[in-house]
């Protein structure tokens, strides 16, 4: 959002290469950014259990050199991102600690940097004991580390501040509001400019160190989620001839409202959120925030048709959060998971008082010029908000919110279930908060229930005693956030006229029908399915098992949660064509086939799993075997053809929720949906089975940046010639890379796996596998080799082009 100028007395440097010793004695040379826990591997004994998929903690001692350049002003290390409690030295004296995972941190060094010297910067990160949070962590430097130099005189962190104080056809007020920090020159002129394409359409100016601009702008072009268009502004300093300091930053125009009359409404308009729930991780990267990987997921979610994300549930990254700006995807970023109440053995929760203040203050900060960030939420599934000292808290933490940034709603996400069974305990709590001897039900334990009742959930969440036990909360916020309480909509619209309702987390079951209710109630603005990714941790929590028993977490190999409407490597799950139907964006019907390895077999089902059918007519020594088939479609009807035979019709609407069901017997060759709208043919798709499959390899884009930062997407699949993949002849894939570029992660999207994502070898899952492969810094042809135990061996070239080519990405953006 901000790319702050170099000048002679400033500079911003990322400090990438790092010597890091693990707490196992072994050493490795890591370019940031760095997840150790997925470097640590996987144990069965491992003591984070399923919560971290079964990976090791760790401790881990980071060291890197910095040449200071000469001269005065601030020096600070800005950590985006450090998983674990870490002490930072500078030249052996210690410079403070880190200690949020995902809240940005800046120390201020200037006291014992040796100008124009090299200086030493060592980090020691803490993150052995695990569980530390519900899901996969990651551990260490895994998010971008910087050290900026600053003037004298500067703008810091928050130091401007860009509003929409209202947007029309014709014209857009825009404020500017500026406080520089150190000390100014009495003759000190801050001026703003707002550009579109190189041409000034509006300034302003203020004499002093801190002031407001108001930029008066003819024929703008509202930011949306549709249209992300973004101005460029230039803040800059000066005093007589000199520059003392300039932000550069692109800006979208957006205002945003919301009341229960109009719902939620985004530059005055009407907006509804067909959101996705997403977790930090990257998948096969684990933690790593790689901006190539956070725009890579962003622009899969908005081609599939999602237009908001909600963090899950921490602050996002400043990679991401470009990505949304840049895309167009609107934004609930989230503070935290906990609040007083333990979640994980290992949490923070022990000091949420002391520390949430530091938090929201660095979330607004980074949110605050970020067009795409349109509301915050407060918590998750609180169950201290059925309490008063947790109403109490909500409230304060709203307030501060408001008070921070009065620009953007605020939420807290509620689980009506969670909170009923919590107001069945006798007095959980003191007026302070205190944990009293007996454990209150928190989110692991509702799940586990929710899982087991499925829709007895929204009986119980229809309860006079659910409404008593969140009702206070929901008068704190401006928006109320239901986790999996569809059910009390229609009730609560009427009950509660001036609550405006939120689908915080959906199941993917319940999409098509909160849409419709979404649609038909101006209270409503949208749902968040659970979840729009793949994550790791919570280790196959909604995969379908074979079996007629298994627990809510999975034994070890399991690695992910499962829910995911796109999978570790970026697939589309058959859940998400039923949103798709719900939202009117499935051109074409979609064929999806139960897996015929596991037919007949009993499953044990997850309520966060529509189904375990994949998009596949490719099942190599199937003959005979019963096939289920589903086809998601908008259509009044659809016939299913297998070869030259018809199956049968089958008629569909809303109240099956866009799906139509056929059971028939596999045979080789092909099977056809035909699309039918008032008896007329509309659209149709086929599938077929496949011939000969050798090992093939299929890049996402033939270029990378050579910057050393960018990211390639290699598939690698087992296929016919005409692209056809087989999901009954998995192989071992050895993938070698030659050229200026690396392999920084090679997986699949098997929920189970025995290989590490860092190895060269896999074992393909339904005949794929994803390689990525990471710039160096050199110009150059990449070459990637896959070679395969049963199906040959074929490479694929890659052009590792100058930085200066292309730009794809914005640089990282700090004060």
């Amino acid at each position: 959002m901000t790319l702050m100028r170099p000048t002679a007395a400033r500079s911003d440097t990322l400090l990438s290469t790092w010597r890091v010793t693990s707490d196992d004695g072994t050493e490795a040379t890591v370019r940031l950014p760095d997840d150790a826990m997925l470097r640590a591997g996987r144990d069965p004994e491992a003591s984070g259990g399923a919560e971290t998929g079964w990976f090791r903690g760790g401790d881990y001692d980071y060291v890197t050199q910095w040449s200071a350049p000469h001269g005065d002003g601030d020096v600070v290390l800005v950590f985006e991102g450090v998983q674990g409690d870490a002490d930072v030295t500078v030249n052996g004296e210690k410079v403070g600690t880190v200690r949020s995972g995902y809240t940005e941190t800046e120390l201020n060094i200037t006291d014992v940097v040796r100008r124009g010297e090299v200086n030493d910067i060592r980090v020691i990160v803490h993150h052995r004991d695990q569980p530390a949070e519900r899901w996969y962590p990651g551990s260490g430097l895994y998010r971008p580390v910087h050290v900026i130099t600053r003037p004298l005189t500067h703008f810091g962190p928050d130091s401007v501040r860009v509003t929409t104080t209202e947007i029309e056809s014709a014209r857009a007020g825009v404020r500017v509001d500026v406080r520089m920090s150190g000390e100014a020159p009495a003759s000190t002129r801050v001026t703003a400019r707002l550009s579109a394409n190189g041409e000034t359409v509006a300034q302003g100016l203020f004499h002093g160190a801190s002031g407001t601009i108001h930029l008066d702008v003819t024929d703008p072009r509202p930011w949306s989620a549709d249209t992300p268009f973004r101005y460029e502004l230039l803040v800059s300093a000066e005093s007589a001839d000199d520059v003392l300091d300039e932000w550069r930053g692109r800006v979208g125009l957006r205002t945003v409202s919301v009341d229960a009359q109009q719902g939620l409404r985004i530059n005055g308009k009407r907006v509804l959120l067909a959101g996705a729930c997403i977790h930090h991780d990257n998948g096969l990267l684990g933690a790593a925030t790689h901006r190539a990987a956070e725009y890579r997921r962003i622009r899969i979610l908005k081609d599939a048709g999602f237009n908001a994300i909600r963090s899950a549930h921490n602050p996002l990254s400043r990679d991401l959060l470009d990505a949304c700006d840049e895309l167009g995807m609107y934004v609930l970023d989230e503070l935290a998971d906990y609040w007083f109440v333990r979640k994980s053995r290992f949490d923070h929760s022990d000091r949420f008082r002391d520390t949430w203040r530091h938090d929201a203050d660095a979330l607004i900060a980074k949110d605050r010029n970020y067009a795409s960030v349109i509301m915050y939420a407060s918590g998750n599934e609180i169950p201290e908000t059925a309490t008063a000292a947790g109403v109490e808290l909500s409230r304060e933490i709203t307030e501060y919110f408001h008070t921070a940034d009065p620009t953007r709603p605020v939420t807290v996400a509620i689980n009506l279930f969670l909170n009923a069974m919590v107001s069945m305990n006798a007095s959980p709590y003191s007026a302070k908060g205190d944990r009293s001897e007996e454990a209150m039900a928190g989110s692991t334990e509702a799940n586990v229930m929710i899982n087991h009742i499925g829709r007895m959930m929204s009986v119980v969440s229809r309860l006079p005693r659910a409404d008593r036990a969140s009702r206070d909360a929901f008068a704190t916020v401006d928006v109320a956030g239901y986790n999996y309480g569809i059910a009390r909509y229609k009730g609560d619209a009427q009950r509660y006229p001036h609550r405006v309702i939120l689908g915080s987390e959906t199941l993917p079951s319940d999409v098509a029908k909160a849409w419709r209710l979404a649609q038909e109630i101006p209270a409503v603005i949208g749902d968040f399915v659970w979840a729009g990714w793949e994550y790791l941790g919570e280790a196959g929590v909604a995969v379908w098992v074979p079996g007629k028993k298994a627990g809510l977490a999975k034994p070890y190999p399991y690695v992910v949660a499962g829910p995911g409407m796109f999978d570790l490597t970026g697939r589309p799950d058959a859940s998400l064509r039923l949103a798709q139907a719900a939202w009117g964006v499935l051109d074409a019907p979609v064929i999806t086939v139960r897996p015929l390895d596991r037919a007949g077999q009993p499953y044990v089902r997850s309520a966060w799993r529509v189904t375990d059918a994949v998009e596949s007519w490719a099942w190599r020594g199937s003959e005979g075997k019963r096939a289920e088939i589903t086809v998601y479609s908008t259509a009044d009807e659809i016939e299913l053809v297998v070869g030259d035979r018809s199956i049968g019709r089958r008629r569909a609407g809303r109240n099956t929720e866009f799906r139509f069901s056929f059971t028939t017997r596999w045979e080789s060759g092909t099977v056809r949906a035909i699309a039918y709208r008032d008896g007329i043919e509309v659209s149709r798709t086929e599938l077929s089975s496949a011939s000969d499959v050798s090992v093939q390899l299929r890049p996402e884009a033939d270029t990378l940046l050579a910057d050393g930062d960018d990211l390639a997407f290699v598939h690698v699949e087992l296929a016919d010639a005409d692209g056809v993949v087989e999901m009954l002849d998995d192989d071992h894939v050895d993938l070698e890379v030659s050229g200026p570029a690396e392999l920084v992660g090679f997986g699949t999207a098997n929920p189970a796996p025995v290989d590490s994502f860092l190895s060269a070898r896999t074992t393909t899952y339904r005949g794929r596998a994803l390689a990525i492969v990471r710039s160096t810094g050199e110009t150059g042809e990449v070459r990637i080799t896959a070679r395969s135990r049963h199906h040959g061996e074929t490479t694929a070239p890659l052009r590792a082009i100058s930085s200066d080519a292309s730009v794809s990405h914005e640089a990282p953006r700090l004060a």
